[in-house]
């Protein structure tokens, strides 16, 4: 069996809810239970909070508000901020849930809901968000590691067609280079593709305007 998340205390919560009243309420009692919480009463104001720089550990979206709702900024969350957030709603919706789901949603849950129901949700969530945030990171350093050794692999042949060199003798030359500057070799090799491409980009640059004032000497 799983062990159960360990809660935190300090976590910082954003909830979103046109409902005064319950929005104070959630606020009051998860304050209380340890979390620093923010509010927001609609998706606007949520949008010109997270504008400020600042960001939750999660976000708890009402469903249905006045203007954009709870969906709309579930969207922006996922694909813009990347910020992990529950649904509350007053209804159980199947179609809402799945749009929520669709959205990245990490729970949902149906109001009015008691803080100590709603406490276990949040900490699932942060939980899954957590897990979710090492995935992506394993999965950055895997593609950067796939770059590196790509950049590598192509600054060797560069260099083998600068200095007319086999492939064993480039890649030596670039490892003993990277060690005299103290430097990583996938940083020495990146710098030489980066270079590389610099100067292909200036010479088709340069091939193009030979080529066009070409056709405009012969237009004339």
């Amino acid at each position: 069996m799983k062990p159960v998340a360990k809660f935190i205390p300090g976590r910082k919560l954003l909830i979103v809810d046109d409902d005064r009243l319950g929005l104070s309420m959630i606020a009051y009692g998860l304050t209380h239970a340890g979390y620093r919480v923010s509010t927001a009463e609609s998706a606007e104001d949520a949008e010109a909070w997270l504008a400020g720089g600042d960001r939750p550990d999660l976000a708890i979206l009402d469903v249905r508000m006045a203007g954009q709702g709870g969906l709309y900024l579930a969207r922006r969350l996922h694909e813009i901020d990347h910020i992990p957030f529950i649904m509350l709603s007053a209804y159980s919706e199947p179609p809402v849930v799945g749009q929520a789901t669709l959205y990245g949603a990490l729970g949902y849950a149906v109001k009015p809901m008691d803080i100590p129901q709603l406490i276990p949700a949040i900490e699932a969530a942060l939980a899954r968000a957590y897990e979710l945030q090492e995935l992506r990171d394993a999965r950055q350093q895997l593609q950067n590691a796939l770059d590196a050794e790509r950049n590598v692999s192509v600054a060797t042949g560069i260099t083998m067609m600068e200095y007319r060199l086999k492939r064993g003798a480039a890649f030596a030359l670039l490892r003993e280079t990277a060690r005299k500057q103290r430097r990583k070799l996938a940083e020495l090799a990146d710098d030489i593709v980066r270079a590389r491409e610099t100067l292909s980009f200036d010479a088709a640059q340069q091939n193009f305007r030979v080529a066009t004032s070409r056709s405009e000497m012969i237009d004339t």
